[in-house]
Formats: structure tokens, sequence, C-alpha cells
């Protein structure tokens, strides 16, 4: 077997277990005190709309294992006309413009905190499809994940 083959087999083999499990990990720098931030994006999910193409949310975890915070500026989709940043609060869910993800710590979007607003769906989203996000950082630039999508009452580690 050339060594050719061995390494496009293998790097197959590492793209399907990370499309299966729907984790993907970006490295954007050296995980040292280096003074940059180094992102990854972790348990991503798009509970499936209780509407038929209506309004969804979207949530995942950054990881900041760098030096330097970062914050979350833009997110887009090719898959949907719309995709916002939220915060919730006690009694009300407001749109912001930026998330912070702090030097060596993480920037959480859960239920009932900060989430993501998705409108406009290119096709009605149905459990087991994909969702592609955009994620612009104001300084570690754009990184592009596949989010999958979950029953509505899905609740990560349950």
């Amino acid at each position: 077997m050339s060594r050719a083959f061995r390494r496009s087999a293998l790097i197959g083999a590492g793209l399907s277990a990370v499309l299966a499990t729907g984790t993907i990990l970006v490295a954007c720098g050296t995980g040292s005190d280096d003074g940059r931030a180094d992102l990854s994006i972790v348990g991503s999910y798009v509970p499936v709309p209780a509407l038929p193409g209506g309004m969804g949310a979207g949530y995942f975890t950054v990881r900041n294992d760098g030096g330097a915070a970062d914050r979350l500026v833009a997110v887009t989709s090719p898959d949907a006309g719309s995709v916002t940043m939220h915060t919730s609060g006690e009694s009300t869910m407001t749109a912001v413009d930026s998330l912070q993800v702090p030097a060596h710590g993480a920037l959480e979007l859960a239920r009932g905190g900060h989430h993501l607003m998705i409108m406009g769906w290119q096709k009605p989203p149905a459990v087991g499809d994909e969702l592609e996000l955009d994620l612009t950082f104001a300084k570690s630039g754009t990184i592009t994940v596949t989010v999958p999508v979950k029953p509505l009452t899905y609740r990560p580690g349950s």
C-alpha cells in the first residue's frame, strides 16, 4: 500500500469520525500564552424548530486555550437567511452585536443564556440534517462549522 494511499485513507477516516460526532475542532494558534487566541468549537447542535421552517436556535461552546481574548462578532449561514446572536435574562431576550471569548476560557451558547436565532431557512430542517454556520471572530477570522439538527427536546449529556 502506498504512502499517499494510506495518508488519504487516514484523512478520510478522520473526516468521517468528525462528521459523525457533530464536533468540529479548529485550532487557530499554538495553545500557549503568546498573546493569540486558540479557538475550538465543540458540542454544536440546532434543535429542530417547533414549527416547520420556523425560527430555530443554535448552541455550541467556543473554547479558547490561548493567551488572548477574542469576540464572536458575526454568524452567517448559506442555509438560512438570517442568524443573530442573543442573550437571555430572567424574562427577556436581547440581540447583541458580539459575544466575548475569554483567554483560557470558554463562551457557552446554551438554553437560557447566550444563543443564536436562525430564521429564513433555505429548506425546513429535519432531525438528522446539518446546518453550516460561519462564525466570524474579531481576531481569529472565520471558522466554518457543520452543526447537526437534533430533536426539539434534545439536551446534551442526557
